[in-house]
């Protein structure tokens, strides 16, 4: 169950990641996506904690990546191992 932004102080950003230190966010973004669909497909879609990554990867990544990623997903033949 996705979380609802009700205003616009409830819109943050990801949080710092001491595993990626650097400005280049893309590995993040990438661990991020991952992260959510691994937490999703071992704990369930309803799983809260889940979400967190969802925030993270949907304020790092380009639409247009995670629409991609989304297809292929849809697919099967998203490269990412889930």
């Amino acid at each position: 169950m996705p979380e609802m932004i009700k205003s616009p102080a409830d819109i943050k950003t990801a949080p710092f990641d001491p595993r990626f230190p650097n400005q280049n966010q893309t590995r993040y973004c990438y661990s991020s996506y991952l992260d959510f669909h691994r937490c999703q497909k071992v704990r369930g879609e309803k799983y809260e904690p889940c979400y967190y990554f969802q925030r993270a990867f949907k304020s790092l990544c380009p639409n247009e990546w995670v629409e991609k990623w989304d297809t292929q997903r849809s697919e099967g033949t998203f490269p990412g191992r889930i």
